[in-house]
C-alpha cells in the first residue's frame, strides 16, 4: 500500500463510505435513480443534515450541501447585497477561487477589497483588526488553514472582534473539518464552508455550508433548479425552502450525498490515529528541516497537519513524481492558488505534505527514507 500524504488534496475513503456508494449505483441500475432517491429520503433529506450541523457544531437549518466548497462559497457569498460603500477584508492567505469571485464583485458594485495585515511571524495582526474595524466593514473573510500553507488561523478570537459590529463573517473551513475541531457557535461566523473530499475522507463532488440566518435574511432571493415539490402554490408560484437549503441547486449525486452522510459517521464515530495533532506534522516537518536546499513555508505560530516546502535545487513536481515511484504520494503546492502569500515568499510551486489519522509513524519513516534519497 503506497503512504497517502496527500489528504489536502482528498482524503482515503474507508471501507464503509465507499460501499455505501457503490450499493446505492448499483440500486440505481437495477430499479432506477428516482425510486432508490426515494427508499434513501431519509438519509438525503434529513439525515445527512443532521450528522453534518453535529460535525460543525451548528444549527441543522443553517446547513446547505453543494457539489463542491467553491459551488457553496460563490452560492452564498454572490447573493450579498453589495455596494460600492461597503469595505470588504480579506487576508493574505485567501484561496485564489475566493478572489476571483471578490474580483468580479469589485469590479461589479464598485466596493473596496482590503488586505489584513500579518504580525512579523505571520500570524494575522489582529491589533490592527481591532484599531481598523468601522461601521462600513460589510464582510470579513478569513481561511481557517489555508490550502498552501499549515498556519492556523485564530477564528475564534477574529469573532470574538468581530461579534459588536454589523459586517458579515466568512470563515473558508476546506481544509479545517476533519482535522481539527470547528464549532460554528464557538466562532460565531455567518458563513462556514467546506469540503468533503479532504480531511473528512469523503467523496469528490461533495461540498457543504452553514449558512447563518442573518446573511440568509440579507442575502438576495436564490433561484436555482427548484424541486416541483417545493412549489406550494401553483397560482402565485410561491416557494418556500425553510433555512439555508434555498441556496442549494436540486440536482446532485444522491450517491455522493450518501457517500458523504457515511464520511460524517464515520469521521464521529472514530476515535483519533496516530496521524492526528502535533505528532505527525512534527515528524514531518523534522524530516523536511535537515535536509539541505529545503525551505519551509511555515508562518505563524499555530499549525495543522499540513507542511509545505521548496527544495532549491529540485522542482517540486519533480520530487512528487520520485516520491510517487516510491510508493509515497504528497501533491504541489501551486504559488498561484494563495496568490497574496506564496509568490511573495517565492513559492511558485511548493511540496505539500498532508498526513491525517490514517498516517502511522512507519508511514513517515518512508517518507523520510523516500525524501532523502531524492534530495540527497
Amino acid at each position: 500500500m503506497p503512504v497517502h500524504l496527500n489528504t489536502a488534496g482528498a482524503g482515503l475513503m474507508p471501507t464503509n463510505v465507499v460501499n455505501t456508494m457503490i450499493a446505492h449505483l448499483a440500486e440505481e441500475a437495477a430499479e432506477g435513480a428516482y425510486e432508490t432517491e426515494l427508499r434513501h429520503a431519509d438519509t438525503l433529506e434529513k439525515g445527512v443534515y443532521e450528522v453534518l450541523a453535529q460535525v460543525l457544531d451548528a444549527p441543522v437549518d443553517d446547513v446547505a450541501l453543494f457539489d463542491s466548497a467553491t459551488r457553496a462559497w460563490s452560492s452564498a457569498v454572490g447573493a450579498l447585497r453589495l455596494t460600492g460603500a461597503d469595505r470588504v477584508w480579506i487576508t493574505p492567505y485567501e484561496y485564489a477561487g475566493s478572489l476571483i469571485l471578490w474580483t468580479e464583485l469589485r469590479r461589479r458594485t464598485g466596493l473596496r477589497v482590503e488586505v489584513v495585515p500579518l504580525t512579523p511571524s505571520g500570524d494575522l495582526d489582529l491589533g490592527w483588526m481591532r484599531a481598523n474595524i468601522r461601521e462600513d466593514v460589510a464582510v470579513v473573510s478569513v481561511p481557517h488553514v489555508p490550502s498552501g500553507c499549515g498556519i492556523v488561523n485564530p477564528v475564534e478570537e477574529i469573532g470574538r472582534i468581530l461579534a459588536p459590529w454589523p459586517c458579515f463573517y466568512l470563515v473558508d473551513a476546506c481544509q479545517s473539518v476533519g482535522q481539527l475541531d470547528v464549532s460554528i457557535r464557538e466562532i460565531g461566523c455567518d458563513l462556514l464552508t467546506g469540503a468533503g473530499r479532504k480531511f473528512l475522507c469523503g467523496p469528490r463532488g461533495t461540498g457543504f455550508a452553514s449558512i447563518g440566518p442573518r446573511l440568509r435574511a440579507a442575502a438576495a432571493p436564490v433561484f436555482h433548479d427548484l424541486h416541483v415539490a417545493d412549489v406550494t402554490s401553483a397560482d402565485a408560484y410561491e416557494v418556500h425552502i425553510e433555512g439555508a437549503r434555498r441556496f442549494e441547486y436540486a440536482e446532485r449525486s444522491a450517491a455522493a450525498v450518501r457517500g458523504l452522510d457515511a464520511a460524517l459517521r464515520h469521521h464521529l464515530a472514530c476515535p483519533d490515529g496516530p496521524g492526528t495533532g502535533p505528532g505527525a506534522r512534527d515528524a514531518v516537518r523534522a524530516v523536511v528541516d535537515e535536509l539541505p536546499d529545503t525551505r519551509l513555508i511555515d508562518p505563524g505560530t499555530r499549525h495543522a497537519s499540513l507542511v509545505t516546502f521548496v527544495c532549491e535545487r529540485l522542482p517540486a513536481a519533480r520530487i512528487r513524481d520520485e516520491l510517487a515511484a516510491r510508493g509515497v504520494s504528497v501533491w504541489v503546492a501551486q504559488g498561484n492558488h494563495t496568490p497574496l502569500y506564496l509568490p511573495g515568499q517565492g513559492v511558485d510551486h511548493g511540496v505539500r505534505v498532508s498526513p491525517h489519522h490514517y498516517t502511522s509513524l512507519q508511514d513517515i519513516d518512508v517518507f523520510a527514507r523516500a525524501l532523502r534519497e531524492v534530495i540527497r
